[in-house]
């Protein structure tokens, strides 16, 4: 049994953190001792890891919900699963394609030349939103 100072040793999840995905029903109330501490067991570092591991990715609480409630069935087939992934991977790939063009845009106003402000691209182009090329 851990203590919640391991716990969080061991997966790289802060305390408060740990507290919070406990609140969200992530993971369960772990069992306390005599002196009321929270004691949690490799099944508990198993879960936590997993969550830690989808929040790098991107996954919201609720997918990772999904995610985990699905992984209690290992007989279940995958697809519930691959859904959750494919459609995470579309709104990567859609906010991915927003930051292109948002990159394009500030490339494309960062190149003013002008002398001052009051011809400034960066500064025209923030007060008139028709001046940009993209929209984003």
């Amino acid at each position: 049994m851990l203590s919640i100072g391991e716990l969080s040793r061991r997966t790289g999840v802060k305390i408060p953190t740990i507290r919070y995905y406990e609140q969200m029903g992530l993971i369960d109330a772990p069992e306390r001792s005599q002196g009321n501490q929270r004691r949690y067991t490799s099944e508990g570092v198993n879960r936590l890891s997993f969550i830690r591991h989808s929040r790098d990715l991107g996954f919201s609480i609720e997918n990772i919900k999904g995610l985990l409630e699905l992984s209690q069935h290992p007989e279940k087939p995958c697809h519930d699963a691959h859904s959750i992934a494919v459609q995470h991977l579309e709104d990567v790939q859609g906010r991915i394609a927003k930051l292109r063009r948002l990159e394009r845009e500030l490339k494309r106003i960062s190149k003013c030349d002008a002398g001052n402000i009051a011809d400034c691209a960066v500064i025209e182009t923030l007060a008139d939103h028709g001046l940009c090329e993209t929209e984003h």
